[in-house]
């Protein structure tokens, strides 16, 4: 985390803009090629999404694009010292502020407001995630873009704010465009992101300017009192009065595309078959179960099968499913004559099949999700279990690359809030493994 005050003499707006000339042009005809979509703004506070995407919604409102504005905030802790405003007074109006600039942007805007605390946002993680991933949808198309703070910024509710949207942009596979605020107040021409690409305003520079005006309790003193100083100095606000603006552009795949291409390139890509590690991992998932055979087994992300067939030995019934069709494709090569074993393609939490299961086996898939979708996986398990189910938890215990979650603060999470409990644990170094049921078992 960047230390720095907004008091700090801010960085001048001649060397950022030597620092950032010759960088590629974003071309909002590219983002929705249809002319048809919708662009989800996010803001850690009001005025955020003026000073770092004002121009951005102004434009795509005047495209016919739906522009939605969602503020994780209410600012409320903008003036801690204020002698004339508290800090519930502050937010009142700072909800005004943000919806009359939003209106001189896009009058057509919808605006949501999560009221999470100023300051607090990391601790509130789930909170927004589940609020975020409500307002795009479930079923959100490829011509919705997300816009948020960059993830580096320095303010701690703009970091939160940038990883719970490039969090849902990767697992929804939606171009994610991250607008830096206090980078250019802190930063040095060298923490530029690679990914920087640059919006010419045009005409939208002006309504720009009028929704940054609207803002007035950032911009200009509260009162003559100390405690009610102007938060943005002229020579911060020089960052935000560019002709252009600036945004980290990330446009991922969709995760089934990304897995498909996987198996393609390999038939075990994770060396189920051949390593003993894996082979290892197996026997002792099947050793912690608390009785030799179980009635009813549903296995999301089962992969190739491996597992499956270990697991079809010891139920009558099991339903395995996986995000990629060649995976699947696979594994009923695998299982072609285990009659008792039904595969489909699927995602969980989103595709949780109907039934109740004795056994759920969550193995390798949780650090895959986001905040939210890990509490709704938390809670089907949970709902989905027998009187005497069980359910096997596996996974790896070192940070993923690309992915927020750990295998630990899967586990963690189940121990913590599935109302389960504890039967059986195992932890070494790379991976660890709970038995998590109703009752304790016999």
């Amino acid at each position: 985390m960047v230390s720095f005050s907004h008091l700090d003499d801010s960085v001048p707006e001649a060397r950022w803009l030597s620092a950032v000339e010759g960088r590629s042009h974003l071309d909002p005809a590219r983002l929705w090629p249809h002319g048809t979509g919708r662009l989800v703004v996010l803001a850690a506070h009001p005025d955020d999404e003026t000073l770092g995407a004002g121009g951005l919604i102004a434009l795509t409102a005047a495209r016919g694009i739906a522009v939605d504005v969602v503020v994780a905030t209410a600012g409320e802790a903008s003036h801690p010292d204020s002698p004339t405003f508290s800090a519930e007074q502050l937010a009142r109006v700072r909800r005004v502020e943000l919806r009359d600039a939003v209106a001189l942007l896009a009058p057509g805007a919808t605006v949501h407001f999560l009221d999470l605390p100023d300051g607090g946002l990391a601790r509130h993680r789930s909170e927004l995630d589940a609020a975020l991933a409500a307002i795009v949808g479930s079923a959100a198309k490829e011509s919705t873009v997300l816009a948020a703070p960059w993830r580096s910024d320095g303010h701690t509710d703009h970091d939160t704010a940038g990883q719970a949207a490039a969090a849902l942009a990767r697992t929804m596979g939606l171009p994610l465009l991250e607008y830096p605020i206090w980078l250019w107040h802190w930063g040095q021409p060298g923490d530029v992101p690679e990914n920087l690409v640059l919006l010419p305003l045009g005409d939208a520079a002006a309504a720009k300017k009028r929704a940054m005006d609207a803002h007035v309790t950032q911009v200009r003193p509260l009162s003559p009192e100390p405690g009610d100083e102007a938060l943005l100095s002229p020579a911060v606000l020089a960052h935000f009065e560019r002709s252009f603006e600036s945004f980290a552009l990330s446009t991922p795949r969709p995760p089934r595309e990304v897995f498909e291409d996987l198996y393609q390139s390999s038939s075990d890509p994770w060396h189920f078959e051949d390593s003993f590690y894996e082979h290892r991992k197996r026997a002792l998932c099947l050793a912690m179960l608390p009785r030799p055979h179980f009635s009813a087994v549903f296995e999301p992300g089962c992969s190739i099968g491996v597992f499956t067939r270990e697991l079809a030995g010891r139920a009558d019934a099991v339903l395995a499913t996986d995000i990629s069709d060649r995976a699947l494709e696979l594994a009923r090569q695998r299982l072609a004559s285990a009659g008792h074993v039904r595969l489909e393609q699927g995602t969980v939490p989103q595709d949780w099949p109907p039934g109740r299961y004795d056994l759920v086996v969550v193995s390798e898939i949780g650090y895959f999700l986001q905040h939210s979708a890990l509490e709704e996986l938390i809670e089907r398990t949970s709902e989905s279990l027998t009187d005497d189910g069980v359910v096997l938890l596996c996974h790896w215990r070192h940070p993923n690359e690309g992915w927020e979650l750990t295998g630990d603060q899967v586990h963690e999470a189940f121990r913590a809030r599935s109302g389960l409990q504890i039967i059986a644990e195992h932890r070494e170094q790379d991976f660890r493994i709970d038995v998590l049921a109703r009752t304790e078992a016999p």
